[in-house]
């Protein structure tokens, strides 16, 4: 069984992911490590984020054992991994990667901006959690803070309001729902209660 989780940042794919991967038994891939993993190794190089041979170069040696998971958690590496995910080579880089995590049985729980869309198009259930700007900023806002980070709340929505539209709007694999996605908004909910919803509609799809 595939499962394929896509949404805006901080919505909270991340944390229901989880879950869904512990309570069906199945492995997870948090996709947007792969990009903040390619941004990372961008910015600790000295390159541009938005030097597509550079970013594709990063791709094709990427190595995610070479950065602690907090270090790819910062903010400067979110922006960096928007800007780097916009470009179609090093998305054709990673895209196999991806698929051949999704195809090994018993199949697997994906999140990022594509899943459903590009990288699994035939996945068992398709799910686009979304939020309000206002909500996944205070999320994010508390995350950072609590990893010890001093940032300014207006500058955590700024920062998803962009990065919203960039994934939106990009050329190479926009973020959207699939047209059979189911779309679960988590705006007034707490993961328990997102979690409990996410079951009901994938036990609902699988029958």
């Amino acid at each position: 069984m595939i499962i394929a989780v896509d949404g805006p940042a901080a919505a909270g794919k991340g944390t229901l992911t989880r879950a869904l991967a512990e309570h069906y038994g199945l492995p997870r891939l948090d996709t947007g490590i792969l990009y903040r993993a390619v941004a990372a190794a961008l910015l600790a190089d000295g390159a541009d984020p938005s030097d597509a041979q550079a970013a594709e170069a990063a791709a094709s040696t990427l190595d995610l054992s070479r950065f602690a998971d907090a270090e790819l958690r910062t903010s400067g590496v979110g922006e960096a991994a928007s800007v780097v995910a916009a470009q179609p080579r090093m998305r054709e880089a990673l895209l196999l990667f991806q698929r051949a995590f999704a195809a090994r049985p018993p199949g697997a729980v994906l999140d990022g901006r594509d899943i459903g869309t590009v990288v699994c198009p035939d996945a068992d259930v398709k799910l686009f959690v979304t939020a309000s700007a206002a909500a996944r900023a205070r999320r994010r806002w508390l995350e950072l803070r609590q990893a010890g980070q001093d940032v300014d709340l207006a500058a955590v929505e700024a920062d998803i309001e962009r990065r919203d539209a960039r994934d939106a709007s990009r050329d190479a694999a926009p973020m959207r729902p699939a047209d059979d996605a189911h779309l679960l908004d988590t705006t007034e909910m707490d993961i328990e209660a997102a979690f409990r919803a996410a079951v009901a509609i994938i036990d609902a799809a699988r029958g």
